[in-house]
């Protein structure tokens, strides 16, 4: 027995399954973005090689995959690095706006990081550097900025934001 192509479905069982395939496909995607620190207290950043612009490390959470494991995972991808040390969450960040790819739902992270790398991919992310605070570029892709802000008013005892 063949495999029927859709429009054999009767066209009722096609609009349940546009109709379905809507609402599964539409839903925020949970990612995690590292505000990660070497021990003089810059910040790691990676210029992202779609829009060029610096970012934190970071990205989506893949099936079956915890926080503290893809974190890790993104830190070694994206910039090479090998030693992690977890923090507080800063935040969850979910402005649908952020991002024009999809509705993500972002977690930041506080972590200490030892020396970075290469990346892994060097067609997603063309460079990885550390920036001292005052070096810190003023505008981050997809709006990052407000993630280490808010890292920053961690230190004055203010809670994590809930975005």
């Amino acid at each position: 027995m063949g495999f029927a192509p859709l429009t054999a479905l009767p066209k009722g069982a096609l609009t349940l399954l546009r109709e379905m395939g809507r609402h599964l496909l539409r839903r925020p995607v949970v990612g995690i973005a590292a505000i990660a620190r070497d021990d003089r207290g810059h910040l790691l950043l990676v210029r992202r090689a779609d829009n060029g612009q610096w970012a934190l490390p970071g990205g989506t959470l893949e099936w079956g995959e915890t926080l503290r494991r893809s974190i890790v995972r993104e830190l070694f991808e994206e910039a090479g690095v090998q030693q992690v040390s977890l923090g507080p969450a800063v935040g969850v960040f979910s402005r649908p706006d952020r991002d024009p790819r999809f509705h993500g739902v972002t977690v930041a992270v506080r972590c200490t990081v030892g020396a970075a790398g290469a990346p892994v991919n060097p067609l997603e992310i063309r460079e990885v550097r550390f920036f001292a605070p005052e070096d810190v570029p003023a505008s981050l892709a997809f709006g990052m900025e407000d993630m280490v802000a808010a890292e920053a008013a961690l230190g004055t005892g203010e809670g994590a934001v809930f975005e």
